[in-house]
């Protein structure tokens, strides 16, 4: 059982930082332990009321998962405390003391949800000793998440129904591929509902044709763009496409209309024109500079970096041993608009795998088990509100795809018009009315599940 470190306060803060003791390994041999960062927000509490808790899952944790989410806004309806807890291996929450290949390989999914089983369990059993404020032995528990996040919130919920009684999982990337096409296919329907698809499609072809020839230097150059391989220039291009592709869409504003689709506008430049101008636009817009391109593009850079602190590179360790979902164009055969460069392919992610993390990883990572194992859990889950945006980029890995749903499941919601997890970002006066009626159903449900658990 872990136990919490934490300096007491009779008002907390969210900004106050609180940790819990974990064991590195829940099934291995390593019996050494480690300190899990966590924060709380009791502003809204009320005695009696339920516990929202989250997960920044691959991002560091930081005070806005407890005070500028929408489930912090629901917090003051529901009289619930709001907990955050960051995941192993990111922000100040590492296992081990650097993220070498052998040092990763204590992260697992198994060892990332029996984390949270084992705080849940801690604040069930020892409640004083976890949160600042007195809570409830019995005090029930609603998982938040969204992206991977909202995988580890539905994966709770399935796996420890004993202690989350139920779960909001928006835009959860659930079901693995271990060659994502279908991922610039949502992006591509974006685009196609702005009008640019055909034009953003012409430009990548014409942006093959340069970099399958025998010079690439001039393009590179009319970019801006660092002296990498053709294979890195089209990975690095791939990741500067879809920069705004995350973003949310609200009522009169659309990141991607105004930094992507706007470049095509003018029928009278050529695709290939209009996508430089773009790219160009984006990288001084973001502030990247020709180091952080040459991080982006380069598939050497930082091999043997194995310091702390780098979410990339975790990332990339999930991947190659979890779930694939490497992004990469369509095949030829099915007749796709690609929205990437064909050098991206499996190849350009998968053969770093071995090179950064060592040879007993097994490449390549085998999917069909995965799913076997972290989807079919969720069929028959009961008490998963699931959600995603019908222009969210990730909707084909949701179980709500583009052409029907992967489970059957009555409490599914498809955001019409909205990107990657809008409905628990904070509340605003223009979100879209899609938004708020996705909220309006998901309070519904969490209303209704906490009656009926009374």
């Amino acid at each position: 059982m872990g136990t919490p470190i934490y300096p007491r306060r009779d008002v907390p803060a969210s900004s106050t930082q609180y940790w819990f003791t974990q064991p590195i390994d829940h099934f291995g041999n390593n019996n050494g332990t480690w300190q899990q960062q966590y924060l709380v927000n009791a502003t809204f509490y009320k005695p009696g009321g339920p516990i929202f808790i989250s997960t920044p899952g691959e991002t560091p944790l930081s005070t806005r998962y407890v005070d500028a989410t929408y489930p912090s806004q629901l917090a003051q309806q529901m009289n619930a405390l709001v907990v955050s807890v960051e995941h192993r291996f990111f922000g100040s929450s590492n296992p081990m003391p650097d993220l070498s290949g052998e040092s990763l390989q204590v992260l697992t999914i198994d060892n990332v949800l029996e984390d949270f089983a084992q705080f849940l369990t801690a604040a069930r059993s020892n409640p004083d000793d976890v949160f600042p404020v007195p809570v409830s032995k019995n005090a029930k528990v609603i998982f938040f998440g969204g992206s991977y996040s909202g995988n580890v919130a539905a994966w709770m919920r399935a796996k420890y129904p004993d202690l989350v009684l139920g779960a909001w999982s928006s835009s959860a990337i659930l079901y693995a591929r271990l060659q994502n096409y279908q991922f610039d296919q949502g992006y591509g329907r974006h685009l196609q509902a702005l009008g640019c698809a055909e034009q953003f499609s012409q430009a990548i072809d014409a942006v093959d044709d340069i970099l399958t020839s025998s010079d690439i230097a001039p393009l590179q150059q009319k970019l801006g763009l660092p002296a990498l391989s053709a294979q890195d220039t089209g990975g690095l291009l791939a990741g500067l496409g879809i920069l705004y592709s995350l973003a949310p869409i609200y009522k009169g504003l659309d990141l991607v209309d105004s930094n992507v689709c706007s470049h095509f506008a003018n029928s009278t430049v050529e695709p290939i024109n209009a996508y430089t101008q773009m790219i160009k636009a984006a990288i001084a817009q973001m502030g990247i500079s020709s180091e952080g391109l040459m991080q982006m593009g380069n598939t050497s850079y930082g091999l043997h970096n194995y310091a702390l602190g780098q979410v990339d590179r975790t990332w990339y360790y999930m991947c190659c041993t979890w779930f694939g979902n490497w992004q990469v164009a369509p095949p030829a055969d099915l007749g796709l608009s690609k929205y990437r460069s064909q050098l991206a392919d499996l190849s350009y992610y998968q053969s770093n795998c071995q090179r950064k993390f060592g040879s007993d990883v097994v490449i390549p990572v085998d999917v069909d088990t995965y799913n076997a194992k972290w989807f079919d859990i969720l069929k028959g889950a009961s008490n998963i509100y699931y959600t995603t945006g019908s222009l969210d980029i990730w909707r084909d890995s949701t179980v709500l795809t583009s052409t029907g749903n992967l489970l059957s499941s009555r409490s599914m919601f498809t955001i019409n018009g909205a990107s990657h997890v809008q409905d628990l970002k904070f509340a605003q006066d223009n979100d879209l009315d899609t938004v708020k009626q996705a909220r309006y159903i998901g309070n519904m449900f969490v209303s209704r599940w906490l009656r009926e658990s009374c």
